[in-house]
């Protein structure tokens, strides 16, 4: 497996806590109109709009406890499967996932199509390392709707790091064909050919993710891409590119000192060594460069 592709699964970890936060502000208001003739005083809904108020300002606690009353104001009203969703991310936003994995597991029980709380549940699984489940969940949301694009982005990525190869192929093509040129398709296939090692296919995904977010793992992935086809020209104006951006990361002396030692200036490639694992690249695959020559 090509290191360079590593950071894209980090990546997946590490959008949960804003993916959590986006689904929860991004409910509740809809959930709460309707429910009276006068819905701007209704108790329902004013619960509903103080437990908004409260993540907006994260504050988490006071929000879960306006979820709990409204859902026992009105215990049979079709709108708690929604607040019983956002009350499950509300916990995982509070570190209480054994919580969190209850109320959604209620939910997805009493409305086994609702695929808000599948999506929510799978993403709790996802934060915490059980990647298995995470996978079944979003393919049950696929089951559900195969259009589905954020499943579908999930479940191929998953599979691709689990080693079903012809799983994240079909999820990835289906994902391309729906949603062509947005940066989720491109750290899929990015990801993808990476793994597989398809470098020149992986070369202008990475392209367009440092165009969108210059992160310093799209350059070290790009620079990694370029190595393995022994474009070393490439190679050099990516790093030195990173380099001004993130002068300390570990991956780009990793990528410098491969590049290096390809152009057989060992001093500098060790001296690049050096610092990489001094920033916190893994002493093993740095000094696993210079075994290979």
């Amino acid at each position: 497996m090509p290191s360079h592709a590593r950071p894209f699964y980090l990546d997946m970890k590490h959008l949960l806590s804003f993916l959590l936060s986006l689904v929860i502000i991004s409910a509740i208001p809809f959930i709460c109109v309707g429910q009276s003739d006068n819905f701007e005083e209704d108790p329902y809904v004013i619960l509903c709009g103080e437990a908004d108020s409260a993540i907006k300002k994260e504050d988490y606690p006071t929000a879960a406890l306006r979820l709990q009353e409204a859902i026992r104001m009105r215990p049979y009203s079709p709108s708690n499967v929604l607040l019983m969703s956002n009350l499950g991310m509300i916990y995982s936003m509070m570190d209480s996932d054994s919580l969190a994995l209850d109320i959604l597991g209620e939910a997805i029980s009493a409305y086994p199509d609702m695929k808000t709380a599948r999506a929510n549940r799978a993403k709790i699984f996802l934060k915490n390392n059980r990647d298995g489940d995470a996978f079944d969940e979003f393919g049950e949301i696929l089951t559900l709707d195969s259009l589905d694009t954020e499943a579908r982005y999930y479940h191929g990525l998953i599979a691709l790091y689990a080693g079903k190869l012809e799983t994240a192929e079909r999820d990835f093509s289906i994902l391309e064909q729906l949603e062509p040129r947005t940066v989720r398709t491109a750290r899929a296939l990015s990801a993808l050919y990476s793994l597989t090692e398809r470098n020149r296919e992986a070369i202008p995904h990475y392209l367009a993710l440092i165009a969108d977010d210059p992160a310093a793992e799209y350059y070290a992935a790009l620079a990694g891409c370029y190595l393995q086809l022994q474009n070393l020209s490439e190679a050099s104006a990516t790093i030195s590119e990173g380099m001004q951006k993130y002068p300390s990361d570990p991956e780009l002396y990793y990528y410098r000192a491969w590049l290096n030692r390809d152009r057989y200036r060992l001093d500098d490639a060790k001296k690049d060594g050096a610092k990489a694992i001094k920033f916190g690249a893994n002493p093993m695959r740095v000094n696993a460069l210079f075994n290979k020559r």
